[in-house]
């Protein structure tokens, strides 16, 4: 081994292989990081091993690995999906139980592993002051069930941070003993180990945050699916024949009479209806009400049940100011391991579109910025009167730059910390450079319909509703507010529980509408998203395809009408076949530099274009 061979690196590699075999997963991609671990269908973030390999590093990298292998192994996402809580606290509750399901699966299989996650527990617990935690309010209530629920599967003892966390919540946690005991029969059956978590959830007394029962749910949708059919076979003799067994018979002279008038009858409504159609052809058409405003522009067949639970909202209304602040510090630490990659992507940007600007100034005036440059002649000679200068306009600043942020769960983790950090760079680059930029985000409200699915259901559930979701768009950073004000707002991306589903068309036309209202001249939206558009309640009673086909007629009308330039970058997820300018990076580290030379690449198309009118 050469001094330049890092002594960890045959520790990593044997990790990773190991990683990839216990999650039975072979082209798994596993990498280590000083940034926080994560984990995804395809890819595995462990804890950094540097050349001195500690204890505490290689134990800590052997626990994540062993816990996320685990979740990979036995985790669905489909059934964890189906019976997720609306609520934040049951939510919280809900992952923690699953999370350690999967951990003490892999303890009871492979005994090895249960050391490993030992030291990922204590690590975890340290860095989160548990030890230090005094009182039954302070410890989070999802994090401290995984930790029973764990203890009660392997029968091991907790790491002494995480002890103190349990001791705190353990009578609380006795609320839901029976439940509890039950549960541990149901290690291996998902489904039925998710239906007794919301047991639990609601034992503990956070029922009302569980949502509709998916399995109830789905016993309607049958029962009704047999009653159509039934209805559908009896509807039609059964209705007329009650209709004459309740009409009293007249007697057979008048059932004649009646005969032969209603045929004449029949005879003069035929004429009649011959002359009403000649007379109608002539005259106006009756009078008709105005038919609603279509919901989409882009679509006029695109349908919403209803919106009256949406909402557009600030991100300073979703979170106490405090709560912010101390989320936007997360996010600070997240931005620390990036602050000089991403910086230097920043200052070029800034060094290009300052070149760009042709700078000049008027000096000598009244009013205006101070001109350092002739302090010297008052100081010579106090009676000169300060001197001042004005930047003249140039036609690059009249430019709207809009960052439009998938705020979908999948976005959850290390994505949306990326995604959150480079609108934070490029904001305070671009605002330097005279742009106004807007960071927007989007999502839903609820998971699995919220209160929109509600209304449906209590309305019989009317087939094709089209949009089944509650949405919410949010407003980190309106385009005229200026950078230090809506700072603290991106830190609403790291708050538990906001990451929901998504509805890109109808965010995107939301985005777009907001623009071209604007007095600039130029407007560029760029869209940042991981995926399709997903949302289980609307595509569960419409075409697989319904909010694709939206999403593609949003960005076909605003390709074509040509007011908003529209790029957009996919993490993980080829956004090529959506949008005609879009780049599509396979991992999120790359995010600042795709964004970054996406916009590079368009002041300089936009900067070449003036050169060769001006010529």
């Amino acid at each position: 081994m050469t001094k330049q061979d890092n002594p960890a690196d045959p520790f990593k590699k044997a990790l990773a292989e190991a990683t990839k075999t216990l999650a039975n997963a072979p082209e798994l991609n596993v990498s280590f990081t000083v940034d926080p671990s994560g984990i995804s269908e395809d890819s595995v973030r462990l804890p950094q091993v540097t050349r001195r390999m500690t204890t505490s590093e290689i134990l800590l990298a052997r626990g994540t690995a062993d816990a996320y292998a685990m979740k990979l192994r036995f985790h669905s996402e489909p059934t964890h999906h189906k019976y997720a809580p609306q609520g934040d606290i049951a939510l919280g509750l809900y992952e923690a139980l699953e999370t350690a399901r999967c951990e003490a699966l892999g303890a009871r299989a492979l005994p090895g592993t249960a050391k490993n996650i030992d030291a990922k527990i204590q690590s975890e617990a340290l860095n989160a002051g548990y030890d230090k935690v005094q009182s039954a309010e302070s410890a989070p209530l999802g994090v401290t069930a995984g930790y029973l629920l764990r203890q009660m599967i392997t029968g091991r003892d907790l790491p002494d941070a995480a002890q103190n966390l349990l001791d705190l919540r353990r009578d609380f946690l006795g609320n839901a003993g029976d439940t509890l005991n039950d549960i541990l029969n149901t290690l291996d059956d998902q489904a039925a180990f998710a239906r007794l978590s919301r047991q639990v959830i609601s034992d503990l007394g956070y029922g009302d945050q569980l949502g509709d029962d998916p399995d109830q749910e789905d016993e309607d949708q049958d029962d009704e699916a047999e009653e159509d059919g039934d209805e559908d076979q009896d509807e039609q003799g059964g209705e007329e024949q009650d209709s004459q067994e309740d009409q009293p018979q007249p007697p057979e002279d008048e059932q004649d009479e009646n005969q032969q008038q209603a045929e004449a009858s029949l005879e003069d409504s035929s004429d009649m209806d011959m002359t009403d159609e000649a007379d109608m052809s002539d005259g106006d058409p009756p009078e008709d009400t105005m038919p609603p405003p279509p919901v989409s522009d882009a679509d006029p067949n695109y349908a919403v049940f209803t919106s009256d639970y949406d909402e557009i909202i600030k991100a300073e209304e979703l979170a106490e100011p405090a709560e912010l602040e101390r989320l936007r510090s997360y996010l600070d630490q997240q931005l620390e391991p990036l602050k000089n990659a991403v910086g230097r992507l920043a200052n070029r940007l800034q060094r290009r579109l300052q070149a760009q600007q042709n700078r000049s100034w008027h000096f000598d005036l009244e009013e205006g910025i101070l001109d350092a440059a002739r302090l010297a002649r008052v100081v010579a000679n106090p009676t000169t009167p300060l001197s001042f200068k004005q930047e003249s306009e140039t036609e690059f600043k009249d430019t709207v730059v809009t960052l439009l942020i998938d705020n979908s769960g999948s976005m959850r983790g290390r994505p949306i910390s990326i995604a959150a950090i480079c609108a934070d760079v490029l904001a305070r680059t671009l605002e330097r450079c005279q742009v106004k930029v807007e960071i927007l985000g989007f999502t839903t409200r609820a998971w699995k319909g919220g209160q929109s699915r509600e209304a449906w259901l209590k309305a019989d559930r009317p087939a094709m509703p089209g949009r089944l979701n509650d949405l919410r768009h949010i407003i980190y950073k309106a385009a005229d507010a200026p950078w230090r004000r809506a700072r603290p707002n991106l830190g609403l991306m790291m708050k538990e529980g906001l990451l929901k589903e998504n509805i890109d068309g109808e965010a995107l036309e939301w985005a777009y509408r907001r623009m071209i209202v604007r007095s600039e001249s130029r407007r560029i939206l760029m869209v940042i998203s991981d995926g399709a558009p997903v949302d289980d309640s609307t595509l569960s009673v419409n075409p697989a395809s319904y909010l694709e086909k939206h999403l593609r007629d949003v960005i076909e009308m605003i390709e074509t009408r040509k007011l908003v330039e529209l790029i957009a970058i996919g993490i993980g997820h080829d956004v090529t076949r959506y949008y005609n300018r879009a780049v599509t990076i396979t991992d999120v580290e790359q995010l600042a530099g795709a964004m970054t030379e996406q916009l590079v690449a368009l002041f300089e198309k936009d900067a070449k274009k003036r050169t060769r009118l001006s010529a």
